[in-house]
């Protein structure tokens, strides 16, 4: 299961935190969105802003690079934890449990 938790977590307090007070739907919109459906999912770790739309969250946010690094691999660190726990717990049950590449792709929704 892939985990969002620290950018989730980033996004939240960074919003609460903006001078100007803004709420889901403001920043929403100022993505690009058309609600705060997509800030509310985001804050509650059920997804991620995409890569191409980051730099304009950074840039309202004031979020830094370091921020943002940090918060990004934490959440991969934890992905892959998990992934790895449940390749393991599949072992231990007689599964056959393969780290394949085709899998790790899947778990961590990349593309070639």
């Amino acid at each position: 299961m892939r985990t969002f938790n620290n950018i989730a977590s980033l996004i939240k307090n960074k919003r609460s935190a903006h001078p100007r007070g803004l709420s889901q739907t403001q920043l929403s919109n100022l993505l690009g969105y058309k609600n705060g459906q997509f800030i509310s999912n985001v804050e509650r770790g059920l997804c991620s802003i995409p890569l191409k739309g980051m730099q304009k969250a950074v840039e309202v946010l004031k979020i830094t690079p370091e921020e943002l690094r940090e918060a990004m691999l934490k959440d991969y660190a934890e992905t892959l934890d998990f992934y790895l726990e449940e390749q393991a717990q599949k072992e231990n049950q007689g599964e056959s449990a393969s780290y394949n590449l085709n899998d790790l792709r899947e778990n961590f929704n990349l593309s070639v």
